[in-house]
């Protein structure tokens, strides 16, 4: 028997609580968590509730929505590996922890694949068991090259697709194909230090501190809806290469948590922001 997860979002209004608890109660079920949250400006409510058993079915959701405003959103779901396939490019670091947390089963995923434009980390990959493929850019034009990805993200069939410091950047089409499914990480310097070399601008700027930031993507560059977050302070002992190796650090485990957030339905899409409950 698996815990099933009800995941609701609708227009605000009295008695919404009561009125989804007692159809819960109503099954003889029992809810072992619960979170909720209104965005007050936008008079909207979301809901995420863990309920014990797995008894639910399209006559729930039917019977939510009778007793919801107009224009809810019910999703029903369960606390299950989802298939992912991880897209990288030379760094190792994200693509690593990833794996090693997926062999652990610290996360609800099943990485069927690696995807990557150069071959460097493919004894990474395949020392996992974990099937590796190279699908080269080099010369190659973005279409043709995206075309390639996609029939091979077909025989996975994945739910995410998680770019793990994948370094091109994907046309609206590709993106259109996994709405709100692909997950992204990268530095927090955005915009102040863009292009090459990063740590190095940082470095000689003197910053303090240190962050990540993993979000959805969009078509529109970085600017997906964030995920999570992070900071690390640094001083002036930091070399560049010591801020850089900070940065790793912290990148992959902004990657790790939303990759685990999202995998457990605790995020939810509002407009151009996420409601996280953690």
């Amino acid at each position: 028997m698996s815990d099933q997860i009800v995941l609701i979002d609708c227009p605000d209004e009295k008695g919404l609580v009561y009125n989804i608890t007692k159809e819960i109660y109503g099954r003889g079920l029992n809810i072992i968590n619960n979170q909720e949250y209104v965005d007050t400006e936008a008079k909207h409510f979301f809901m995420r509730t863990v309920v014990e058993g797995n008894s639910l079915g399209e006559s729930f959701q039917e019977k939510l929505f009778e007793v919801l405003p107009d224009g809810a959103n019910v999703r029903l779901s369960s606390i299950k590996r989802q298939p992912v396939v991880i897209m990288g490019t030379k760094e190792p670091h994200c693509l690593g922890d990833l794996l090693l947390r997926n062999a652990y089963a610290e996360l609800p995923c099943d990485v069927k694949a690696v995807i990557s434009n150069h071959d460097d980390l493919r004894s990474l990959a395949e020392s996992f068991q974990i099937p590796f493929h190279h699908i080269p850019a080099d010369g190659v034009d973005r279409h043709q090259h995206e075309k390639k990805i996609s029939e091979c993200l077909r025989l996975y069939q994945p739910k995410y697709v998680i770019l793990a410091k994948y370094m091109r950047i994907f046309t609206p089409e590709f993106v259109a194909q996994y709405p709100h499914r692909m997950i992204n990480i990268h530095h927090s310097f955005l915009p102040a230090f863009i292009g090459a070399s990063p740590y190095r601008q940082a470095y000689d700027r003197g910053v303090k501190i240190i962050g990540a930031t993993s979000h959805f993507v969009t078509e529109n560059l970085d600017e997906g809806p964030i995920i999570s977050q992070n900071v690390i302070p640094v001083n002036h002992t930091y070399t560049p290469e010591g801020m850089a190796q900070a940065g790793r650090d912290i990148e992959k485990n902004v990657l790790a948590t939303a990759v685990k957030l999202v995998l457990e339905e605790r995020v939810f899409i509002f407009k151009d922001k996420t409601i996280v409950f953690e």
